[in-house]
Protein backbone atom coordinates (compact mmCIF):
# COMPACT_ATOMS: atom_id res chain seq x y z
CA UNK A 1 0.00 0.00 0.00
CA UNK A 2 1.47 2.89 -0.36
CA UNK A 3 2.02 5.52 2.25
CA UNK A 4 0.56 8.67 2.77
CA UNK A 5 2.65 11.60 3.51
CA UNK A 6 2.22 13.66 6.53
CA UNK A 7 0.15 16.44 5.12
CA UNK A 8 -2.28 14.33 3.26
CA UNK A 9 -2.68 12.32 6.42
CA UNK A 10 -3.28 15.04 8.41
CA UNK A 11 -6.26 16.04 6.15
CA UNK A 12 -8.12 12.57 5.84
CA UNK A 13 -7.77 12.36 9.55
CA UNK A 14 -11.29 13.08 11.34
CA UNK A 15 -11.49 16.39 12.80
CA UNK A 16 -12.27 15.85 16.75
CA UNK A 17 -13.61 18.76 18.74
CA UNK A 18 -13.10 18.49 22.80
CA UNK A 19 -14.77 21.13 25.53
CA UNK A 20 -18.45 22.50 25.96
CA UNK A 21 -19.19 21.92 22.80
CA UNK A 22 -19.32 18.24 21.68
CA UNK A 23 -17.35 15.29 23.14
CA UNK A 24 -14.03 14.08 21.88
CA UNK A 25 -13.99 11.94 19.34
CA UNK A 26 -17.13 13.47 18.00
CA UNK A 27 -16.95 15.37 14.63
CA UNK A 28 -20.08 17.46 14.94
CA UNK A 29 -20.75 20.88 16.44
CA UNK A 30 -22.97 19.88 19.24
CA UNK A 31 -26.00 22.07 19.59
CA UNK A 32 -26.64 23.64 22.59
CA UNK A 33 -30.21 23.46 23.63
CA UNK A 34 -32.41 26.65 23.02
CA UNK A 35 -35.30 25.86 25.78
CA UNK A 36 -33.60 28.41 28.29
CA UNK A 37 -33.23 31.19 25.99
CA UNK A 38 -36.51 31.05 24.69
CA UNK A 39 -38.06 31.03 28.08
CA UNK A 40 -35.73 34.20 28.56
CA UNK A 41 -36.65 35.43 25.84
CA UNK A 42 -40.71 35.03 26.33
CA UNK A 43 -40.03 36.19 30.19
CA UNK A 44 -38.60 39.42 28.86
CA UNK A 45 -41.29 40.08 26.52
CA UNK A 46 -44.49 39.60 28.98
CA UNK A 47 -44.29 43.20 30.45
CA UNK A 48 -45.13 44.01 26.68
CA UNK A 49 -47.47 41.00 25.94
CA UNK A 50 -49.49 41.81 28.53
CA UNK A 51 -49.90 45.13 27.78
CA UNK A 52 -50.55 44.26 24.01
CA UNK A 53 -53.45 42.07 25.19
CA UNK A 54 -55.52 44.22 27.74
CA UNK A 55 -55.22 47.64 25.41
CA UNK A 56 -54.85 46.34 22.04
CA UNK A 57 -55.98 42.59 21.26
CA UNK A 58 -58.88 42.65 24.03
CA UNK A 59 -60.22 46.14 22.69
CA UNK A 60 -60.16 44.71 19.14
CA UNK A 61 -61.47 41.72 19.36
CA UNK A 62 -64.69 43.13 21.64
CA UNK A 63 -65.49 45.98 19.12
CA UNK A 64 -65.81 43.13 16.77
CA UNK A 65 -68.30 41.03 18.73
CA UNK A 66 -69.66 44.18 20.10
CA UNK A 67 -70.32 45.02 16.10
CA UNK A 68 -73.01 42.26 16.01
CA UNK A 69 -74.89 43.08 19.00
CA UNK A 70 -77.25 45.56 19.63
CA UNK A 71 -74.76 46.95 22.92
CA UNK A 72 -75.09 50.39 24.65
CA UNK A 73 -75.10 52.42 27.82
CA UNK A 74 -77.51 49.64 29.39
CA UNK A 75 -75.47 46.94 28.92
CA UNK A 76 -72.02 48.78 30.17
CA UNK A 77 -72.76 47.10 33.47
CA UNK A 78 -74.22 44.18 31.70
CA UNK A 79 -72.35 43.06 28.82
CA UNK A 80 -73.60 39.72 28.38
CA UNK A 81 -76.82 41.15 28.16
CA UNK A 82 -76.80 42.48 24.81
CA UNK A 83 -78.84 41.25 21.98
CA UNK A 84 -76.72 39.19 19.22
CA UNK A 85 -78.28 41.28 16.04
CA UNK A 86 -76.05 39.80 13.32
CA UNK A 87 -75.17 41.76 10.28
CA UNK A 88 -78.41 44.30 11.66
CA UNK A 89 -75.45 47.16 12.38
CA UNK A 90 -74.11 46.97 8.98
CA UNK A 91 -76.64 47.17 6.44
CA UNK A 92 -78.36 50.10 8.42
CA UNK A 93 -74.83 51.78 8.06
CA UNK A 94 -75.03 51.99 4.24
CA UNK A 95 -78.59 52.86 4.56
CA UNK A 96 -78.23 55.78 6.95
CA UNK A 97 -77.55 59.16 4.49
CA UNK A 98 -75.47 60.91 7.39
CA UNK A 99 -72.55 57.47 7.15
CA UNK A 100 -72.85 58.41 3.62
CA UNK A 101 -72.25 61.90 3.70
CA UNK A 102 -69.23 61.37 6.11
CA UNK A 103 -68.01 58.44 3.93
CA UNK A 104 -68.08 60.59 0.84
CA UNK A 105 -66.39 63.63 3.10
CA UNK A 106 -63.59 61.25 3.77
CA UNK A 107 -62.99 60.74 1.07
CA UNK A 108 -62.99 63.97 -0.61
CA UNK A 109 -60.45 64.68 2.59
CA UNK A 110 -58.04 61.89 1.44
CA UNK A 111 -58.48 62.39 -2.39
CA UNK A 112 -57.39 66.19 -2.11
CA UNK A 113 -55.31 66.37 1.08
CA UNK A 114 -53.09 63.27 0.20
CA UNK A 115 -51.22 64.92 -3.07
CA UNK A 116 -51.18 68.51 -1.90
CA UNK A 117 -49.44 66.87 1.49
CA UNK A 118 -46.92 64.60 -0.54
CA UNK A 119 -46.41 67.34 -4.00
CA UNK A 120 -45.46 70.40 -0.95
CA UNK A 121 -43.80 67.91 1.30
CA UNK A 122 -41.49 67.10 -1.79
CA UNK A 123 -41.28 70.19 -3.32
CA UNK A 124 -40.31 72.05 0.30
CA UNK A 125 -37.60 68.73 0.80
CA UNK A 126 -35.59 69.59 -2.49
CA UNK A 127 -35.63 73.10 -1.43
CA UNK A 128 -34.19 72.57 2.01
CA UNK A 129 -31.69 69.80 0.53
CA UNK A 130 -30.54 71.79 -1.97
CA UNK A 131 -31.89 75.35 -2.73
CA UNK A 132 -31.40 76.79 0.90
CA UNK A 133 -28.02 77.28 2.51
CA UNK A 134 -28.21 79.69 4.77
CA UNK A 135 -30.25 78.91 8.30
CA UNK A 136 -31.92 75.90 6.44
CA UNK A 137 -32.01 74.21 10.33
CA UNK A 138 -34.22 76.90 10.76
CA UNK A 139 -36.40 76.32 8.08
CA UNK A 140 -36.60 72.51 8.78
CA UNK A 141 -37.26 73.21 12.38
CA UNK A 142 -39.95 75.51 11.59
CA UNK A 143 -41.60 73.44 8.87
CA UNK A 144 -41.66 70.62 11.32
CA UNK A 145 -43.12 72.27 14.50
CA UNK A 146 -47.15 72.19 13.25
CA UNK A 147 -46.70 68.27 13.57
CA UNK A 148 -45.35 68.24 17.17
CA UNK A 149 -47.61 71.29 18.16
CA UNK A 150 -51.03 70.50 20.34
CA UNK A 151 -54.50 70.54 17.87
CA UNK A 152 -56.12 73.35 20.40
CA UNK A 153 -53.03 75.52 19.31
CA UNK A 154 -53.38 75.07 16.13
CA UNK A 155 -57.01 75.50 16.20
CA UNK A 156 -56.26 78.71 17.68
CA UNK A 157 -54.19 80.03 15.06
CA UNK A 158 -56.59 78.84 12.16
CA UNK A 159 -59.85 80.40 13.56
CA UNK A 160 -57.58 83.86 13.78
CA UNK A 161 -56.55 83.13 10.27
CA UNK A 162 -60.05 82.13 9.03
CA UNK A 163 -62.32 84.34 11.22
CA UNK A 164 -64.75 86.77 8.80
CA UNK A 165 -64.71 89.69 10.27
CA UNK A 166 -61.20 90.17 12.27
CA UNK A 167 -59.69 87.33 11.17
CA UNK A 168 -56.03 87.70 8.84
CA UNK A 169 -57.26 86.84 5.51
CA UNK A 170 -60.32 88.85 6.13
CA UNK A 171 -58.23 91.82 6.58
CA UNK A 172 -55.67 91.37 3.76
CA UNK A 173 -59.16 91.04 1.86
CA UNK A 174 -60.45 94.54 3.52
CA UNK A 175 -57.15 96.40 2.07
CA UNK A 176 -57.90 95.07 -1.72
CA UNK A 177 -61.77 95.90 -1.60
CA UNK A 178 -63.06 92.16 -1.54
CA UNK A 179 -64.93 90.50 1.39
CA UNK A 180 -63.33 87.30 2.90
CA UNK A 181 -66.22 84.54 2.74
CA UNK A 182 -66.86 82.89 6.33
CA UNK A 183 -64.68 79.89 5.78
CA UNK A 184 -65.88 77.42 8.32
CA UNK A 185 -69.14 78.25 8.32
CA UNK A 186 -69.96 77.93 4.51
CA UNK A 187 -70.74 74.51 3.26
CA UNK A 188 -68.51 75.65 0.17
CA UNK A 189 -65.42 76.30 1.94
CA UNK A 190 -65.04 74.53 5.35
CA UNK A 191 -63.86 71.38 4.19
CA UNK A 192 -61.09 73.39 1.75
CA UNK A 193 -60.24 74.82 5.28
CA UNK A 194 -60.01 71.89 7.02
CA UNK A 195 -57.90 70.01 4.08
CA UNK A 196 -55.49 73.56 4.24
CA UNK A 197 -55.07 73.11 7.99
CA UNK A 198 -54.24 69.35 7.94
CA UNK A 199 -51.87 69.75 4.38
CA UNK A 200 -50.06 72.68 7.01
CA UNK A 201 -49.98 70.06 10.43
CA UNK A 202 -48.53 66.93 8.57
CA UNK A 203 -46.78 68.41 6.04
CA UNK A 204 -43.11 68.73 8.14
CA UNK A 205 -43.54 64.73 8.38
CA UNK A 206 -43.44 64.43 4.41
CA UNK A 207 -40.98 66.82 4.04
CA UNK A 208 -38.22 64.91 6.66
CA UNK A 209 -38.93 61.53 5.19
CA UNK A 210 -38.27 63.15 1.66
CA UNK A 211 -35.29 64.62 2.96
CA UNK A 212 -34.31 61.35 4.47
CA UNK A 213 -34.61 59.88 0.68
CA UNK A 214 -32.99 62.90 -0.60
CA UNK A 215 -29.68 62.57 1.43
CA UNK A 216 -29.76 58.74 0.54
CA UNK A 217 -29.36 59.60 -3.46
CA UNK A 218 -25.70 59.13 -4.33
CA UNK A 219 -23.60 62.18 -5.59
CA UNK A 220 -22.10 60.68 -8.20
CA UNK A 221 -25.03 59.37 -9.69
CA UNK A 222 -26.45 63.36 -9.87
CA UNK A 223 -22.63 64.43 -10.85
CA UNK A 224 -23.00 61.96 -13.95
CA UNK A 225 -25.84 63.38 -14.85
CA UNK A 226 -25.32 66.97 -15.23
CA UNK A 227 -21.94 65.96 -17.11
CA UNK A 228 -24.72 63.95 -19.66
CA UNK A 229 -26.06 67.51 -20.23
CA UNK A 230 -29.43 66.85 -17.87
CA UNK A 231 -30.98 69.86 -16.87
CA UNK A 232 -32.75 70.29 -13.18
CA UNK A 233 -36.09 69.58 -14.61
CA UNK A 234 -34.43 66.38 -16.76
CA UNK A 235 -32.49 65.46 -13.18
CA UNK A 236 -35.79 65.66 -11.12
CA UNK A 237 -37.52 63.62 -13.27
CA UNK A 238 -34.81 60.63 -14.21
CA UNK A 239 -32.95 60.97 -11.27
CA UNK A 240 -34.31 62.37 -8.02
CA UNK A 241 -38.61 61.07 -8.16
CA UNK A 242 -37.37 57.53 -9.55
CA UNK A 243 -34.89 56.80 -6.75
CA UNK A 244 -37.39 58.47 -4.21
CA UNK A 245 -40.27 55.96 -5.10
CA UNK A 246 -39.56 53.76 -1.95
CA UNK A 247 -40.38 57.05 0.30
CA UNK A 248 -43.33 58.09 -1.82
CA UNK A 249 -44.60 54.92 -1.34
CA UNK A 250 -44.58 54.79 2.47
CA UNK A 251 -45.12 58.84 2.63
CA UNK A 252 -48.20 58.00 0.65
CA UNK A 253 -49.34 54.97 2.12
CA UNK A 254 -48.85 56.32 6.02
CA UNK A 255 -50.49 60.51 5.02
CA UNK A 256 -53.36 58.25 3.16
CA UNK A 257 -54.27 56.34 6.32
CA UNK A 258 -53.90 59.22 8.41
CA UNK A 259 -56.29 61.05 6.43
CA UNK A 260 -58.40 58.47 6.42
CA UNK A 261 -59.21 58.68 10.34
CA UNK A 262 -59.22 62.37 10.16
CA UNK A 263 -60.97 63.39 13.76
CA UNK A 264 -59.25 66.09 15.47
CA UNK A 265 -59.30 69.22 12.99
CA UNK A 266 -63.40 68.82 12.09
CA UNK A 267 -63.95 68.04 16.11
CA UNK A 268 -61.69 70.93 16.90
CA UNK A 269 -62.86 73.01 14.57
CA UNK A 270 -66.08 72.76 13.13
CA UNK A 271 -67.60 69.95 15.07
CA UNK A 272 -68.84 68.33 11.30
CA UNK A 273 -70.76 71.80 10.36
CA UNK A 274 -72.17 73.34 8.63
CA UNK A 275 -75.10 70.93 7.93
CA UNK A 276 -72.22 67.82 8.18
CA UNK A 277 -70.16 69.62 5.27
CA UNK A 278 -67.18 68.48 7.64
CA UNK A 279 -68.77 65.52 8.97
CA UNK A 280 -66.05 62.41 9.42
CA UNK A 281 -66.37 58.88 9.36
CA UNK A 282 -64.46 58.73 12.56
CA UNK A 283 -66.29 61.94 13.98
CA UNK A 284 -69.49 60.35 13.33
CA UNK A 285 -68.53 56.66 14.62
CA UNK A 286 -67.52 59.20 17.87
CA UNK A 287 -71.06 60.91 18.06
CA UNK A 288 -72.87 57.76 17.83
CA UNK A 289 -70.80 55.93 20.19
CA UNK A 290 -69.96 58.39 22.88
CA UNK A 291 -72.69 60.86 22.78
CA UNK A 292 -75.43 58.23 21.62
CA UNK A 293 -73.96 55.38 23.43
CA UNK A 294 -75.38 53.43 20.11
CA UNK A 295 -71.62 51.42 20.81
CA UNK A 296 -72.86 48.66 18.25
CA UNK A 297 -73.66 50.61 15.83
CA UNK A 298 -70.09 52.70 16.56
CA UNK A 299 -67.82 49.02 16.37
CA UNK A 300 -69.77 48.71 13.00
CA UNK A 301 -68.29 51.98 11.80
CA UNK A 302 -65.12 51.28 13.29
CA UNK A 303 -64.71 47.96 11.09
CA UNK A 304 -66.09 48.73 8.16
CA UNK A 305 -63.14 52.01 8.22
CA UNK A 306 -61.09 49.09 8.84
CA UNK A 307 -61.97 47.01 5.49
CA UNK A 308 -61.56 50.34 3.37
CA UNK A 309 -58.24 51.29 5.00
CA UNK A 310 -57.38 47.54 4.98
CA UNK A 311 -58.28 47.85 0.77
CA UNK A 312 -56.63 50.79 -0.14
CA UNK A 313 -53.41 49.85 1.12
CA UNK A 314 -53.11 46.80 -0.51
CA UNK A 315 -53.80 48.69 -3.46
CA UNK A 316 -51.32 51.32 -2.96
CA UNK A 317 -49.10 48.56 -1.99
CA UNK A 318 -49.76 46.77 -5.44
CA UNK A 319 -49.81 49.95 -7.79
CA UNK A 320 -46.47 51.38 -6.72
CA UNK A 321 -44.67 48.90 -4.89
CA UNK A 322 -43.90 47.59 -8.92
CA UNK A 323 -42.51 50.92 -9.10
CA UNK A 324 -39.88 50.63 -6.38
CA UNK A 325 -38.03 47.94 -7.85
Amino acid sequence: MPLLTKGAADRAAPVTRTGPDGPPGDGRRARRPLGRHNLYGWLFSTPFLALFAVFMAFPIVATLVMSFTDFGARHVTRPLDAEFVGLENYTELFEDDRFLKALFNTAYFVVVGVPLTILLGLLVAILLNNGIDRARTFFRVGFYAPVVTAIVAVAVVWRFVLDPSDGLIAGLAAELGMTAPDFLGSETWAMPSLIAMAVWRNLGTVMVLFIAGLQAIPADVREAARLDGAGAWQEMRRITVPLLRPTMLYATVITTIGYLNVFEEPFVMTQGGPSDATLTVSLDMYREGFNFFHMGYASAMAYVLFVVIMGITVLQLRLLKDNTR
